[in-house]
C-alpha cells in the first residue's frame, strides 16, 4: 500500500543516522506515502523534541455526494450525507499525514490502495471493479457490499402487504399477513315437522292377509324373509361403502304382471325390516291404482308423494304416517294425475325422497309400484334406487314378459328377481318344522 522513503536528514552534524544526505540536515527521517505530496517541516529545536504526530480528523460538514437519476422521474436521487470527504482528497489535512489505513485513522481499509496515484475509481461509479451493481437503479443509501434494497422484478417487495395479485409460491412468507380464506356459506338445515300421531294397524287383518304379524311367534314364512331382508340390507351397506349416496337406502319392489305377489312381498319386507333393532323403514305405496298397501294396514288414502313432487311448497316429512309398529311409517302415493312419469323424472323427485332420509342414516325406505309393464312410471322409479327386486310368481310368469320388464329397469344397475309361490325346493329345505318340534 505504502512504503518509507529515506530522505537525506539535517542539521549541522552533517549526515544523518543512516549516513546519507548533504551537509547541513539533522539526522531525523520522515515517512511519506506515495502520491502525496512532501511539505517540508520545519527542523526540531533539539533532538529530545517530541516526534510528529498525525493531527486528529478535522470536523467540517459532510459532503453531499450526488446519487444515480430514477429512471421514472428523470430526477435525482436525493444526495445522502458522507461521514468523510469524497476519495482522492486529502484526509488528514495538509502535509504529510498517515494514510488511509493507518491505526490512527480509526478504520481499517477495504483493502484497496490508498487515494491518490493508482487508486481505482471511487465506489458508486460505473467501472470499479468492487462494486457489484451498476450505479443506475439503486438509491445512493444502498450499502457497499449489501445485496440491493429492491427486490428482483416481479418479486413482490419483502417487508410489504403481500398484494392480491402475486401468487404466494415461490416468494417469502414471513412478514406477509395470513388471510383467511372465506367461510363456505352453510345451507340452512329444514327443521323436520312435528310428528303426527300413531297409526293403529289391525293385526287380524294382517294374519287373514297371510301376511307376517309383528310380536308374534316364528314361522316359516317369517324366517324366508328374514334371509332375503338379510341379502337385501348387506348389499345396502355395499352401496353406502361406495358412496351411492342416499339412493343405497331406497329399495323398489314390482312385478311384471298384476297378480304375482309384488305387495305382499313388500309388506312382508317391511315388517321383516322393522323388526330389526338398529333400523325402521318407510313403505311408499305408490300403486295409485289400487293402493292395496293401505287397505291392508287400514290407513286412509291422502295426499302422499306425488303431491309433495307437484307442490314445492309441501314437504313430504310431514306427509309419512308413523304407525303402532316400532320402526314401520308409511307414506300414501298421493292423488294420481296425467304428469306422474314426469313428476317422477324430473330433477325435484331424488330431492324429495332424499328428505326422507335425511339425518336416518340406518332408515331403509321401500317403494311399492305398480307392474313394470303395466305402467310406464316404474321405469322411472328404478333410476332413483340402489336396487330393484322383481317378483316373479313360479309356474305363471313368462320368460319373455321376464326379459321385457329386466329390460324397462335398466336404470337401476342392481335389478334381482325374487320367485314367489314356490310349491317345490330343490334342496328339500322346510322352514317352520324345528319350531313346532317338541322332541
Amino acid at each position: 500500500m505504502f512504503e518509507p522513503r529515506k530522505l537525506t536528514p539535517q542539521g549541522s552534524a552533517g549526515q544523518g543516522s543512516d549516513g546519507e544526505g548533504p551537509q547541513g540536515q539533522d539526522g531525523r527521517g520522515q515517512v511519506v506515502p506515495l502520491g502525496q505530496p512532501h511539505a517540508a517541516q520545519p527542523a526540531a529545536a533539539s533532538p529530545e523534541q517530541a516526534p510528529i504526530r498525525p493531527q486528529p480528523l478535522p470536523q467540517g460538514n459532510p459532503v453531499p455526494q450526488a446519487g444515480p437519476v430514477d429512471p421514472q422521474t428523470g430526477m435525482p436521487y436525493p444526495a445522502q450525507p458522507q461521514p468523510f470527504p469524497p476519495y482522492g482528497q486529502p484526509v488528514f489535512g495538509q502535509g504529510a499525514q498517515p494514510p488511509y489505513g493507518h491505526p490512527a485513522y480509526g478504520q481499517q481499509s477495504y483493502g484497496q490502495p490508498p487515494y491518490g496515484q493508482g487508486a481505482p475509481a471511487p465506489y458508486g461509479q460505473a467501472g470499479h471493479p468492487a462494486y457489484p451493481y451498476p450505479p443506475q437503479g439503486f438509491p445512493p443509501q444502498q450499502a457497499y457490499g449489501q445485496p440491493p434494497a429492491y427486490p428482483p422484478q416481479g418479486l413482490p417487495p419483502q417487508g410489504y402487504a403481500q398484494q392480491p395479485g402475486y401468487p404466494q409460491q415461490g416468494y417469502p412468507q414471513q412478514g406477509y399477513p395470513q388471510q383467511a380464506a372465506p367461510a363456505a356459506p352453510q345451507q340452512p338445515v329444514t327443521p323436520p315437522p312435528p310428528a303426527r300421531p300413531r297409526h293403529a294397524v289391525n293385526r287380524n287383518a294382517l294374519a287373514e292377509a297371510g301376511l307376517i304379524v309383528p310380536e308374534s311367534g316364528a314361522t316359516a314364512q317369517l324366517e324366508e324373509f328374514r334371509i332375503v331382508k338379510r341379502q337385501l340390507l348387506a348389499q345396502a351397506e355395499e352401496l353406502r361403502r361406495m358412496r351411492s349416496g342416499p339412493a343405497s337406502q331406497r329399495i323398489m319392489i314390482t312385478s311384471p304382471h298384476p297378480g304375482e305377489g309384488k305387495t305382499f312381498c313388500a309388506l312382508n319386507f317391511a315388517m321383516s325390516i322393522a323388526a330389526e333393532k338398529e333400523a325402521e323403514v318407510v313403505l311408499i305405496d305408490l300403486d295409485l291404482a289400487r293402493s292395496s298397501a293401505l287397505g291392508i294396514l287400514g290407513i286412509p288414502a291422502g295426499p302422499g308423494l306425488m303431491d309433495a313432487l307437484a307442490d314445492p311448497r309441501i314437504d313430504v316429512r310431514s306427509l309419512v304416517i308413523p304407525t303402532d309398529i316400532v320402526g314401520l311409517s308409511v307414506l300414501p302415493g298421493g292423488r294420481p294425475t296425467n304428469s306422474d312419469a314426469e313428476y317422477l323424472a324430473s330433477s325435484r323427485a331424488p330431492r324429495v325422497l332424499d328428505l326422507l332420509t335425511e339425518g336416518y342414516p340406518r332408515r331403509i325406505v321401500v317403494i311399492d309400484t305398480p307392474p313394470t309393464l303395466a305402467a310406464m312410471y316404474p321405469a322411472e322409479v328404478a333410476k332413483l334406487v340402489g336396487q330393484v327386486v322383481m317378483v316373479v310368481r313360479a309356474d305363471k310368469t313368462s320368460t319373455n314378459a321376464v326379459q321385457d320388464a329386466a329390460s324397462l329397469l335398466a336404470g337401476c344397475p342392481n335389478v334381482q328377481l325374487l320367485l314367489n309361490a314356490v310349491q317345490f325346493s330343490p334342496s328339500g329345505r322346510r322352514f317352520g318344522s324345528y319350531h313346532g318340534y317338541r322332541g
